[in-house]
């Protein structure tokens, strides 16, 4: 996969459709790889919308540039202090990680393009968004939040999940079944999780570039930021949130105050989604997701 130098790091990346089609910009969540956006689901973004869709690696993850320089968080440490409501100091901030997105644009020489983030991707996505709106066509903000503490908060199972840290890799029994209880309790009972897969997935992203101290740093950045009401009041790009009903990690009543903050946003509540992308949703998502690029097509900065 190709590599860009952009805000100061090295990002990794992966673009699909013609180098000319309208592009589109995948912001991914909390400690994944740009792998977790499914191939297929990119695809289908891609024929269906004739578009050129871009997937990276946020800074701290799979091949892009570790901040290691910035000090080793210990990840005890850093759930000691929310829970004891301490202010938490992060090495650097979603404001960084929203920069090295826009950073990536222009390394490709992308004036505008619509933008979709999932859930600590999404809180990147609103503050490209709001900070760099003449950048972005359109916003789709999946199972995301506004930084208010007062929703979009974990259940206590989902949070223990956050906390519990992973075997290592080379116990590969015990990583794949950490990994999967994890997948048990965000993914939600609403669809099935498909188990053979999933592992394939979790050992393919272990091998490319497994890196836990980048999910603690981002997990910092994630608690440090600031509440995005406001500043979502500011955004003036059509908008879709999307969010599932049985989300336990970023519950929904975050995606509703996201929609709600956000001028014109179309919210779309489903049913039996959690904090996932099934496969048998990737058709509604993707059609939520290109309302919003319809409306972004053609529309005056």
């Amino acid at each position: 996969m190709p590599r860009v130098r952009a805000n100061g790091i090295e990002i990794e990346y992966e673009s699909f459709g013609p180098d000319d089609a309208e592009p589109m910009l995948l912001v991914m969540g909390l400690g994944y790889q740009l792998t977790r956006w499914p191939e297929a689901f990119v695809r289908l973004l891609v024929e269906r919308g004739d578009l050129r869709v871009i997937r990276f690696d946020n800074r701290d993850v799979g091949l892009s540039s570790k901040m290691d320089q910035a000090g080793v968080f210990s990840a005890a440490q850093l759930f000691g202090e929310r829970m004891q409501g301490r202010t938490i100091t992060p090495p650097y901030t979603l404001d960084d990680m929203a920069r090295d997105a826009v950073g990536l644009l222009d390394a490709l020489g992308i004036d505008r393009a619509h933008v979709v983030g999932a859930s600590m991707g999404g809180m990147i996505a609103q503050l490209i968004a709001a900070d760099h709106r003449a950048r972005v066509k359109s916003l789709t903000s999946i199972m995301s939040t506004t930084g208010n503490p007062m929703v979009g908060q974990p259940t206590p199972e989902a949070f223990m999940m956050l906390a519990t840290p992973a075997p290592p890799p080379s116990d590969e029994a015990a990583f794949v079944a950490h990994a999967l209880r994890v997948a048990r309790v965000i993914s939600g009972p609403g669809y099935p999780l498909d188990e053979q897969a999933w592992t394939e997935r979790v050992l393919a992203d272990a091998k490319r570039g497994y890196h836990p101290p980048g999910f603690v740093r981002q997990l910092a950045a994630i608690w440090a930021a600031p509440d995005r009401t406001e500043k979502l009041r500011t955004i003036t790009a059509p908008t879709v949130v999307i969010h599932g009903e049985l989300d336990p990690l970023v519950q929904p009543d975050g995606g509703r105050a996201t929609a709600a903050a956000i001028p014109g946003a179309e919210l779309v509540s489903l049913p039996r989604m959690g904090h996932s992308l099934p496969a048998e949703l990737y058709d509604e998502l993707v059609s939520a997701i290109l309302r919003a690029v319809e409306r972004g097509r053609g529309r005056a900065i």
